[in-house]
């Protein structure tokens, strides 16, 4: 099987990030971890998120930045992504409005159009990083691959997310060989459940199904879960990506540093 440097995706130990970046650096590291995504910096400046990430030998490997941010500040967020060494930059969700079927999508190709080339002429990759309803009809085929055909291949890049391609009932290996060589990162992520027991969109306020129990559907370490991931980490490598990155939205049965550790010892122990 192909070598893969691994990375956790700093969303999944939130709380603890943000009382103690060092620190959960520093287990990170430890663990077995090569590299991180973030989603935010929690108030620290570039430059002190640069020698963090220094001092544990981790290298910034993508960023989730929402889409107003980008919208209000893009040159800020490219400065601050070249300062700590980030070579990926990731949509990493969409509004309701901004979503395909409703009048803002028209607008959002364009201005994705924009970004991804602002970010590469700054040496930066923007990444478009999937939830399952993109998955829903769209011009004869699903939203995603919509999207990533109106956007060139060399301004955006795919940061498939297992979980949701799985949650919307599609094959996440069979997804990810669609895109061989314009997949450079992919979100590894297990859960329980099935699409129509209860949205996982609980973590955000999106529930879709207010009255369904959120218990019915869980994320899961690696190896816990539903997902054949010898299979999607051997999709990964034809597609041609080098870092897998562990996400885990939410752990209910033990602390987030401790499924982070279950997940890594797995996945070394099938690559």
């Amino acid at each position: 099987m192909k070598s893969f440097k691994i990375a956790y995706q700093l969303y999944s130990a939130r709380d603890d990030a943000a009382k103690d970046l060092a620190g959960v650096l520093r287990t990170l590291r430890t663990q077995g971890y090569e590299g991180v995504e973030f989603a935010g910096f929690y108030g620290h400046s570039a430059e002190e998120v640069k020698n963090l990430l220094d001092e544990y030998g981790l290298k910034a490997v993508s960023s989730h930045v929402p889409l107003d941010a980008l919208r209000e500040d893009i040159f800020g967020v490219i400065s601050y992504h070249q300062k700590i060494g980030c070579p990926l930059i990731a949509i990493p969700y969409l509004a309701e409005e901004d979503r395909p079927g409703h009048r803002a999508f028209a607008e959002l190709i364009p201005f994705i159009y924009r970004i991804g080339r602002l970010c590469r002429e700054a040496g930066i990759q923007l990444l478009y990083h999937n939830h399952d309803f993109e998955f829903e009809p769209f011009n004869g085929g699903y939203a995603l691959d919509f999207l990533y055909q109106a956007v060139p291949a060399d301004l955006l890049k795919t940061e498939v997310d297992t979980c949701w391609v799985k949650y919307a009932g599609v094959d996440p290996a069979e997804y990810l060989l669609q895109y061989k060589g314009r997949a450079p990162v992919v979100h590894v992520k297990d859960f329980v459940g099935f699409k129509g027991e209860a949205s996982p969109y609980h973590l955000i306020g999106m529930a879709e199904n207010p009255n369904a129990s959120i218990a019915q559907f869980s994320y899961r370490p690696l190896g816990q879960g539903v997902q054949d991931l010898p299979s999607v980490i051997r999709a990964a490598g034809e597609a041609g990506a080098e870092w897998l990155i562990v996400e885990q939205d939410e752990s209910k049965d033990r602390p987030p540093l401790e499924a982070s550790k279950m997940s890594v010892d797995y996945l070394r122990s099938i690559l």
